[in-house]
C-alpha cells in the first residue's frame, strides 16, 4: 500500500520525553498488529484497488485522498461502463474506503451519493455474478483419469482430489503443510490453521475419508504424491520446473486454477468453464445431490453463512421435484 495511506496508530514522535528506549519498537509492533487485522490477500486487493483509483483521479486532476463521495461515485460509474460487475465494484469501494479511513478521514460508504449510484448500477446491470461450473464427482473422475504418471501428474492428482474432498478454498489448499495432515483409520484429518472466515487463526479440522473408489481417493493420492516427491516436511503442494525439479516453496493459489484447467483440457472438458473454486463448489453440489444435509455440507466447507452454502443445494435440486420432468 502506498505511503500516503499508511498512518501510525501511535506516532513515535508523540512519545513523552523520558519514555523507555524500546517504546519506538513497541509502537512499531502495535502498528504491525493493526495492519494484520486483515488477511494478506485482502490487503493486497485493497492496495491494488486504491492504486487504480488514485491513478484515475490523478489523470483527471481529482484528489484521491481525501476523496469526496461524489468523486468515488463517478469512478464507480466509470468502472460499470467498462463492464465491471457490481461485486467487483463493491470490492473497489471497500479498498477506497479502507484507504480513506487509514489516512484518518471519516469516510462512510453509506453516503447517499455512493449508495444511489450503486443502486442504479445494480438495477441496470444486474447483480448475478459470473460463476464457474462446479466439478461434480463424474467430472472429477474425468479430470484425474486424464493425468499421466509423472511427478507433476502425481501432484496435480493430489491437488484435485484433496481440494475436492476437503472442499478447500484455493488459498487454504496451497497453505497446507505436512504437519497439518494427521492419518487415521478412517482417512486423514487436515488442520486449517487460518482461512478466509477464520482470520484470527483459531483453526478448523476437516475430515477426508478413504474413498470406496481407490482411483478417486484423496488420501491415497496424497500419499503417492508425497512419496514420489520425497516430501517429509514443509508445504504439501509445490512447484515443479520444466526440468522436473521440485521447488521448496508452496504453490500460489492461482496455480490451482491452472491445474484444474489443464486437467480439463486433457479430459476433453471446456477449461473456460472451470476454475479453482470449481472443486469446492463441485463437492458441495455433489453432496447436496446425494442428499447430505446443509449442516453436514457446511461442516465440511466451513461456511459461516447458510445463505452461501444453500446456493449449492439449490443448484443440485433444480430438477428434484421439477414440475416439467416427465411430462412428455
Amino acid at each position: 500500500m502506498s505511503e500516503d495511506v499508511k498512518t501510525a496508530l501511535v506516532p513515535v514522535a508523540a512519545a513523552p520525553l523520558g519514555s523507555p528506549a524500546d517504546l519506538a519498537e513497541l509502537v512499531d509492533r502495535a502498528n504491525a498488529y493493526r495492519v494484520d487485522v486483515r488477511a494478506p490477500a485482502t490487503r493486497r486487493a485493497y492496495a491494488s484497488d486504491f492504486a487504480a483509483f488514485k491513478a484515475w483521479c490523478e489523470a483527471r486532476g481529482l484528489a484521491p485522498l481525501p476523496a469526496t463521495h461524489a468523486t468515488v461515485a463517478v469512478y464507480l460509474a466509470a468502472l460499470a461502463d467498462q463492464g465491471r460487475r457490481p461485486s467487483s465494484l463493491y470490492r473497489a469501494l471497500s479498498g477506497i474506503a479502507h484507504a480513506q479511513r487509514r489516512a484518518g478521514h471519516d469516510w462512510r460508504r453509506s453516503h447517499p451519493a455512493v449508495v444511489e449510484v450503486m443502486a442504479g448500477i445494480k438495477r441496470k446491470h444486474g447483480t448475478q455474478p459470473e460463476q464457474k461450473a462446479p466439478v461434480e464427482d463424474a467430472e472429477l473422475a474425468r479430470l484425474v483419469g486424464g493425468l499421466g504418471d509423472g511427478l507433476a501428474a502425481h501432484r496435480d492428482r493430489a491437488v484435485l482430489m484433496v481440494g475436492w474432498w476437503g472442499a478447500f478454498r484455493r488459498s487454504a489448499l496451497v497453505a497446507l503443510t505436512v504437519a497439518d495432515v494427521q492419518r487415521t483409520r478412517e482417512g486423514m484429518i487436515v488442520t486449517l490453521r487460518r482461512s478466509k472466515t477464520d482470520q484470527e487463526g483459531k483453526g478448523a479440522l476437516t475430515g477426508i475419508p478413504f474413498a470406496m473408489d481407490a482411483s478417486l481417493c484423496a488420501v491415497r493420492a496424497l500419499d503417492q504424491w508425497l512419496a514420489a516427491a520425497g516430501i517429509t516436511e514443509g508445504p504439501l503442494f509445490r512447484g515443479i520446473d520444466r526440468h522436473g525439479r521440485l521447488s521448496p516453496h508452496a504453490l500460489s493459489d492461482r496455480t490451482v486454477a491452472l491445474i484444474v484447467q489443464r486437467a480439463a483440457v486433457g479430459a476433453g472438458l471446456d477449461p473456460s468453464r472451470l476454475a479453482g473454486h470449481s472443486l469446492r463448489a463441485g463437492f458441495a453440489t455433489t453432496a447436496a445431490r446425494a442428499g447430505r444435509s446443509l449442516d453436514a455440507i457446511m461442516r465440511q466447507t466451513h461456511h459461516k453463512c447458510p445463505k452461501v452454502a444453500r446456493g449449492y443445494v439449490r443448484l443440485a435440486e433444480v430438477f428434484h421435484g421439477n414440475a416439467a420432468v416427465g411430462l412428455r
